[in-house]
């Protein structure tokens, strides 16, 4: 990784880190965060079984036990995230309701990410379906996005640490945070199985430099529409959550 890259990651990731912790702490912008958190980790659960269906299809059982497991938890941090609004009296928006287009006709940003639009910058949607995404593709970006995930939500828990009434979501985030990093693990782990050492820093770098790259993007598309972000939440707790068992780091405190 060039110094430049260097010098933006750790300045993205300064600036990551006091965003998330104002919007977390603050009340108003905190029902919009968790249920961006909510859809984007309940999102992932169908692409990784996917994954999942497909390493076992090729022999690799170790792959597909991962994957498993790696899916498990991002349904169980989903589940995180929609008990946490339950407790705003909140719910995460149904995306499948969410129509392509605005009726100007222009894209609904609900339905679109100006990150992942840059960070698979060069890739079709077909090549990075579960089917067909290379698993160098996969690995690698992935383990950046999983690598600081572990960060962010750490970063995430320890604004909360101060508020008593966030014990439940500060036990939540610090789990996701393990969860994240030994994600990371595994998939650096699939890399070196697969490749050699000089090979995998090679993909490493390449991803971080497209993790800035989006980072970059997004930053711009909030300037651009001076701050906005469209609403992920409606209000009223889900049905089906109303007798749901509580995941067990957040068993403890009520």
């Amino acid at each position: 990784m060039n110094v430049l890259t260097q010098l933006l990651h750790l300045a993205g990731s300064g600036a990551t880190a006091y965003i998330t912790a104002f919007n977390l702490r603050n009340l108003e912008t905190r029902p919009n965060m968790l249920a961006g958190l909510q859809l984007a980790e309940s999102g992932s659960v169908p692409f990784l079984e996917a994954l999942r269906d497909r390493a076992e299809a090729e022999g690799d059982s170790w792959l597909a036990e991962k994957l498993m497991l790696h899916a498990n938890d991002e349904r169980r941090h989903g589940q995180i995230f929609a008990h946490a609004l339950k407790q705003l009296d909140k719910q995460a928006i149904d995306l499948t309701n969410v129509p392509k287009t605005k009726p100007d006709g222009t894209p609904d940003e609900r339905r679109r990410s100006p990150f992942f639009d840059a960070y698979f910058e060069g890739y079709s949607q077909e090549q990075l379906k579960p089917q067909n995404i290379e698993w160098a593709v996969f690995f690698a970006s992935t383990y950046i996005l999983e690598l600081d995930a572990s960060q962010d939500f750490l970063r995430m828990a320890r604004a909360l640490r101060d508020d008593p009434l966030s014990a439940n979501l500060c036990k939540g985030l610090e789990s996701i945070a393990q969860d994240e990093h030994r994600h990371a693990s595994y998939l650096r782990e699939a890399m070196e199985r697969r490749f050699s050492h000089s090979e995998v820093n090679r993909q490493i770098d390449q991803w971080r430099t497209c993790k800035v790259n989006a980072m970059l993007a997004m930053v711009t598309n909030i300037v651009q529409r001076n701050g906005k972000i469209a609403s992920l939440v409606t209000e009223g707790a889900p049905v089906e959550l109303e007798n749901a068992d509580l995941p067990k780091e957040m068993a403890t405190v009520r």
